[in-house]
């Protein structure tokens, strides 16, 4: 939505305190942009320190819903909730290479901790939760193509583990290849320049869904 003009001059004049009002209200209706100005005007917390805490988290939760392991779908939703939550980081945080790191670190866990698992069900009763780790490990690749060539060397051994893990698991292996993903692209880092056109294609056809 577009402000005219005139409503932003209109709002300019307003009082202090009736400015102060409205941006408490709005605030209240728009709660990542309070925390967003929260961490970016009160906290202490750089955005390092921010990202660490939230690895533990991941490392914590991702431990918690693995030992408590119910069934495939109740992990795809636990895997779900806890993206959820990098997302809010991200959008409270503006931090892009943990957008990266953090998905990186999820899937890495999951799979650290129920590769065994999931092979031990049918392929078709996993169908759900393979193809969403691939959809998120494509996305993993299209947003570290984004980033800055220095990022790539930090993303390197967290990358290649993630390809080997997929890569050890041959049900995650048959619907990365039925589904365009190459897992080599984690594991050697060479991503193709022409991923995002790649991968909006494939979506296009029918795939990663």
């Amino acid at each position: 939505m577009k402000f005219s003009k005139e409503l932003k001059e209109a709002i300019s004049h307003l009082p202090d305190k009736e400015k102060d009002k409205l941006l408490i209200r709005l605030l209240k209706k728009d709660l990542i942009l309070a925390k967003r100005l929260e961490f970016e005007l009160v906290s202490a917390q750089s955005v390092d320190e921010k990202r660490t805490e939230m690895e533990e988290q991941i490392k914590e939760r991702v431990k918690e819903f693995s030992e408590g392991f119910y069934s495939l779908g109740y992990l795809n939703m636990d895997i779900r909730f806890l993206s959820g939550d990098i997302t809010e980081y991200v959008k409270v945080t503006k931090d892009k290479f943990g957008e990266v790191s953090l998905n990186v670190l999820l899937l890495t866990e999951v799979l650290n901790r129920n590769n065994y698992r999931i092979q031990s069900f049918s392929m078709q009763k996993g169908r759900k939760l393979l193809v969403a780790i691939i959809a998120r490990a494509f996305k993993i690749i299209l947003l570290a193509h984004k980033l800055h060539k220095d990022y790539h060397i930090e993303l390197e051994d967290p990358m290649r583990k993630l390809g080997r893990l997929i890569g050890q698991n041959h049900y995650l292996m048959k619907t990365a290849i039925f589904n365009g993903f190459d897992v080599n692209w984690m594991i050697t880092g060479d991503i193709p320049e022409d991923i995002e056109s790649h991968y909006k294609d494939l979506r296009k056809q029918g795939y990663l869904r």
